[in-house]
């Protein structure tokens, strides 16, 4: 989409916003919201304080537990590829997730944050969620809050391309305890139990879930190894996995107790670690986090303060065969593969304190200040072979080279921050939000961010947004420290990423049964960390690129009928890499994405799903062919209340059996690509005790 085309609808959107201005009757922002949003109709996360989403400082997204259950999903992956502007794409390694956001596509993905009840669970060693992700699971979700575009000015590192943020089920949310079960294809069973009630004195939530599955066993035809005569392949990608999770939420007053666990066992290496595949590896992590939070809304006169305190521990463990037994790169044979087994843990610990000030008029004064530290504090590594500068040599037999040459070592990060934020209705219908925020880290130093949003309710089924805002996402561990590995060798002198985002957005109602909303955007990236080719053919992490974007956004929900809703968005958007002057690579730019919930019996329910994705180039550096484009087709068939408190529910995911597949990194060891799953069968029970 080009300049020239961004102004047409510009100017198209103005004068619609004005004729409706002009002569829209007033209606009380009670009548406002009844007509316009209905559940979804508040947010946090856009300002740190909740509020209608058509004030919001953001262009926002809204996920409820009611639209999980309707699609029939069963991971958070599957939720987040309905968010517009959003596409879950897939790593070599693991099938980890990368959400990209508006066409900004790389390997960790470490450029959107994640947060959980508001807290980080970002990794510091790559800057990902986990290099053993094993998926998260839905049924102790509340609602998904997402924000497209820059967050930093509120939330600081990563918030670069969005913000997700995952809030979990309270004793609010829960009446009793319920029970669930599902199976289905590829061998896949999980069960659950949630409760929620009081006990002395306490609200009290919890969720315990085990799960298991075999993974989808689709085949890559050629990999890393074809080329060395060693190569699994043709093979299936393996993805199986062992799961426990669990939760516990305790509340009393101003005071909120929670903690959560999640174990992953047996974790597949898909395509490999190092896109060879690799039947015999396997990955486990383990994820502990826990906060306790001090709320009082009424701590002074016109004042709320929040004091809140989290843990956050993680521990990754991989078994690896990265290339199979007889791999020779003319070093000499490796009898049993080439083999290597990193290990490492890591916690953080944050403090963060925010207040909330309304005595002033047409003012809200949000203050915050904090402090955290990341320690990656232990690291062990075995393997069976060296590497300095070009091929692997064997070593014979595993080398335990944790205090000798190891791939990291232990590392901390102490981050400091303040940000002050002024929401303010400085005329009838118009909301200026400004905020700047200051981060201070002690590897690189400091960096700044602010935002700028304006908010006009041009009519009382009309708003109008025009935002701004500059993010960064700060050198992870690896990047940083990496040492050992010609292939990744860190930097200590790099600077972070940075990103500036302006961004125009209109939310209209023409009537009663129909809401649209249209967004546009452009962004500009600079300082972009990638790892370049030094003249021994080694690699080293440097701030060597920079890439411009722009592009649009639609969304429509329709209620055709009292018993059917027919709602959908697409995404447009363009990336280029300013090094070569052409796409950036890998993100599709077109996504469309379309729903329909009919109820066409009572209690009965049939969800369709259409997920379309075009247009994906290759990465600069990449000579293969243009990844094809697919389109997948789910249903949902659901009974609630079936028999008393029953539920069921089946789904059919990718229901013509397309073959879908996500980009595999450049040059192309994995020539045709990683292939996602074919059709699935899914049967769900659950009951309300």
């Amino acid at each position: 989409m080009n300049r020239r085309t961004i102004a047409r609808l510009t100017a198209a959107a103005l004068a619609v916003a004005w004729s409706a201005g002009a002569h829209a009757a007033p209606q009380s922002e009670e009548e406002e919201l009844a007509l316009a949003y209905g559940d979804k109709s508040f947010i946090s996360i856009a300002s740190g304080t909740r509020q209608p989403i058509a004030r919001a400082p953001s262009v926002a997204t809204v996920v409820t537990t009611e639209d999980i259950a309707a699609i029939g999903a069963a991971d958070l992956d599957e939720v987040l590829e309905t968010v517009p502007g959003m596409h879950v794409a897939r790593t070599a390694s693991g099938y980890n997730p990368i959400y990209v956001m508006r066409g900004i596509y790389t390997q960790y993905n470490p450029q959107m944050l994640m947060l959980v009840n508001g807290i980080p669970i970002t990794s510091v060693f790559v800057g990902d969620r986990s290099r053993v992700w094993g998926g998260m699971p839905v049924e102790n979700i509340a609602r998904i809050e997402v924000i497209r575009g820059p967050g930093s000015a509120l939330y600081g590192a990563d918030a670069f391309s969005g913000v997700i943020n995952i809030i979990t089920k309270t004793a609010a949310d829960l009446d009793g305890t319920k029970i669930g079960l599902r199976a289905g294809s590829f061998n896949s069973r999980d069960a659950w139990v949630l409760h929620g009630g009081e006990w002395s004195g306490f609200d009290v939530a919890a969720y315990l879930r085990v799960g298991a599955t075999d993974g989808q066993r689709r085949t890559i035809s050629r990999d890393a190894a074809t080329a060395l005569g060693t190569s699994l392949a043709p093979g299936p990608v393996n993805l199986g996995r062992d799961a426990i999770d669990g939760r516990i939420d305790l509340a009393r007053d101003q005071w909120r107790l929670r903690a959560g666990y999640q174990q992953r066992d047996n974790v597949g290496t898909a395509a490999g670690a190092a896109q060879a595949l690799d039947p015999k590896g396997s990955n486990s992590s383990k994820r502990f986090s826990t906060d306790l939070t001090y709320q009082d809304a009424n701590f002074g006169r016109d004042l709320d303060v929040t004091a809140q305190t989290s843990y956050f521990y993680l521990n990754d463990r991989s078994n690896l065969v990265l290339y199979p037994p007889g791999t020779n790169f003319g070093t000499g044979a490796f009898t049993d593969g080439v083999i290597g087994n990193p290990y490492k843990w890591e916690h953080h610990l944050r403090f963060n304190l925010s207040a909330l000030y309304s005595g002033l008029q047409n003012h809200k004064l949000h203050f915050g200040t904090g402090v955290q530290e990341n320690h990656l504090y232990r690291i062990q590594e075995t393997k069976n072979y060296t590497q300095p500068v070009g091929a692997p040599i064997p070593l014979g037999a595993l080398v335990d080279v944790t205090d000798s040459a190891p791939f990291l070592r232990p590392h901390s990060r102490n981050v400091s921050h303040a940000y002050v934020q002024d929401e303010w209705a400085f005329a009838q219908d118009w909301y200026l939000t400004a905020g700047v925020r200051r981060d201070l880290y002690s590897d690189f130093g400091g960096t700044t961010n602010p935002r700028l949003a304006l908010v006009w309710e041009t009519a009382y089924n009309l708003t109008s947004k025009l935002l701004y805002g500059r993010a960064f996402r700060p050198p992870s561990f690896v990047e940083l420290y990496n040492i050992n590995n010609p292939v990744g060798l860190g930097n200590p002198n790099l600077k972070p990423e940075s990103i500036e985002s302006m961004e125009l957005a209109f939310a209209w109602q023409p009537a009663s049964t129909v809401q649209t909303s249209l967004n546009l955007f452009r962004y500009q990236m600079k300082d972009i960390l990638r790892f370049v080719q030094n003249p021994d053919n080694s690699f080293t992490a440097q701030n060597a690129g920079r890439q411009h974007g722009q592009g649009i956004e639609v969304e429509l929900a329709w209620e055709a009928r009292t018993n059917l809703r027919l709602s959908g968005n697409y995404a447009q958007q363009r990336s280029i890499d300013e090094t070569t002057n052409q796409d950036a690579g890998n993100a599709p730019q077109h996504h469309i994405y379309a729903r329909a919930d009919w109820r066409f019996m009572p209690s009965w329910t049939l969800n369709t799903q259409l997920n379309y994705i075009a247009g994906r180039k290759r990465e600069p550096t990449d000579t293969r062919p243009a990844i094809a484009d697919y389109r997948t087709v789910d249903l949902t068939l659901r009974n609630q209340k079936r028999s008393g408190d029953w539920d069921f529910a089946f789904t059919v995911r990718n229901l013509f059996n397309a073959d879908a597949r996500e980009p595999s990194p450049a040059p192309g060891l994995i020539p045709n690509d990683l292939p996602l799953a074919p059709r699935e069968y899914r049967f769900e029970l659950s009951h309300q005790l």
